[in-house]
């Protein structure tokens, strides 16, 4: 697949929001953890916008100070796509019963999965096509590229809250207001394919983190050749920094390092785009290196603490290989 450099440019206004908190989580902990919200429910209505779709999960009960284990969470929602075309923006938001605006630091993560597509790096889970944390990044339209949705396919809603403040908040509300482009639009797009290099590599993407430095790594193969349009990352509090590597070809990729406060709670992650080459080449049979380094300085353990990926959108060269990719979708859990 040849891909202008010009289309590559456009890129750019995504990727520098792709500093994906995402709750920029991969995967996470298992329903068995936590109690059921029964009265959190799944409304998608269409708008704003001829070509939008609001999904709004709620509503939570997030007393002051409660973690995610205290928290009585919703369960795994379904989405069965009513149309043939792409998902091209999300812009999510946390909103109490009036509609006036939340912090972003309530939402532990939301995750939109395909079930019955494969993660093309670790197909034993599904595809991830969306993702968000407390700090609420918006992925904007790429101009010519798009993630291909078909009819009938289902997408699961997965979230998880916490109140780390010292607030309560007695009725939460997620929204997450996703653009898309119809197939018979006559706008055909590019595919791209989300690629998350987790340390935890195909396992669940949390880890403890141990007093003082923490250096977390793991080494992906990439089957497949292709471009990485640019890169973002997801750590957690007291992250210093994510690094890719081309093993291979004894190249960096890139180098994230963590805007952090005087605490060492993580305030912002940095992007990097490849516009100016067209895009990060990726050759199939590549090995790329993940790198999550930590400086944990509360003196204490703290379970399932950390997190560290770096994650990017993926044109293959050869797109008709991925898209034919699928997996058999897991019963639902509550």
């Amino acid at each position: 697949m040849n891909v202008s450099r010009s289309c590559f440019a456009c890129a750019g206004v995504l990727l520098s929001v792709l500093a994906l908190p995402l709750a920029a989580q991969h995967e996470h902990h298992t329903r068995a953890q936590h109690r059921a919200a029964e009265q959190a429910r799944l409304e998608v209505r269409s708008g704003p916008g001829a070509r939008a779709l609001t999904f709004r999960v709620g509503p939570l009960q997030l007393p002051a100070g409660a973690d995610h284990h205290a928290v009585a969470q919703a369960p795994e929602f379904f989405w069965d796509v009513p149309f043939d075309g792409w998902l091209v923006a999300y812009r999510p938001r946390l909103l109490d019963a009036a509609g006036n605006e939340l912090p972003g630091r309530l939402l532990h993560h939301v995750g939109f999965w395909h079930t019955t597509r494969p993660d093309f790096l670790c197909p034993e889970k599904p595809e991830h096509i969306f993702g968000a944390g407390g700090e609420m990044n918006e992925w904007p339209a790429v101009p010519g590229f798009g993630y291909r949705v078909g009819r009938g396919e289902r997408v699961r809603v997965d979230t998880m809250f916490h109140n780390p403040t010292e607030t309560d908040y007695p009725e939460v509300y997620l929204e997450v207001l996703v653009e898309y482009v119809r197939a018979d639009d006559g706008m055909p797009l590019r595919n791209y394919y989300p690629a998350w290099f987790d340390v935890q590599r195909c396992r669940d993407s949390s880890y403890d983190l141990r007093p003082g430095e923490n250096v977390t790594s793991a080494e992906i193969p990439v089957r497949y050749g292709g471009v990485l349009l640019g890169v973002g990352g997801h750590l957690h509090d007291y992250g210093l920094l994510l690094r890719l590597v081309n093993v291979t070809r004894n190249e960096k990729v890139a180098e994230l390092v963590a805007q952090r406060d005087e605490h060492g709670r993580l305030q912002a992650m940095p992007t990097e785009t490849f516009t100016n080459r067209g895009g990060y080449r990726i050759h199939a049979g590549d090995t790329l290196r993940v790198t999550a380094i930590y400086d944990n300085k509360s003196g204490r353990l703290l379970p399932e603490g950390a997190m560290g990926i770096v994650v990017g959108y993926f044109v293959p060269d050869d797109d008709a290989t991925l898209a034919a990719l699928r997996r058999s979708p897991r019963p639902a859990r509550r």
